[in-house]
């Protein structure tokens, strides 16, 4: 999947939004005001890397099981957040773990906002 793919797939998760908050080469995308993936416009190593939201237990399963995931370099926290090589991931588990990341966001939230966020289109 490329950059520009990547973009889409994020922006088709239901009610997300795009920004630039921390500069323009950084993409950062959210539902309900909250972030679920942020991606650097340069790559690292031959790659883009996506970070994503991940339920802790799964994150530790998924670095000891795939290469191309890893501990975040990034200030977040190292348990609820990877860092996924995006080319390297395949299309169908890369599309799913950005929907994980969207419901790790989505079953933090009060629960009125996860009905304002079931309720929409």
């Amino acid at each position: 999947m490329n950059i520009e793919q990547l973009r889409e797939l994020c922006l088709s998760v239901k009610g997300a939004s795009e920004s630039c908050p921390f500069g323009d080469d950084t993409l950062v995308f959210k539902v309900m005001g909250k972030m679920f993936a942020f991606v650097g416009l340069e790559r690292h190593n031959g790659d883009f890397w996506l970070n994503l939201k991940c339920n802790p237990q799964r994150s530790m399963e998924l670095r000891e099981r795939y290469s191309y995931i890893f501990k975040p370099y990034h200030s977040t926290d190292n348990l609820l957040w990877n860092t996924i090589c995006v080319e390297q991931t395949p299309d169908t588990q890369l599309q799913e773990l950005i929907f994980h990341s969207r419901d790790e966001v989505i079953k933090k939230l009060p629960k009125k906002k996860q009905q304002e966020y079931n309720d929409l289109p």
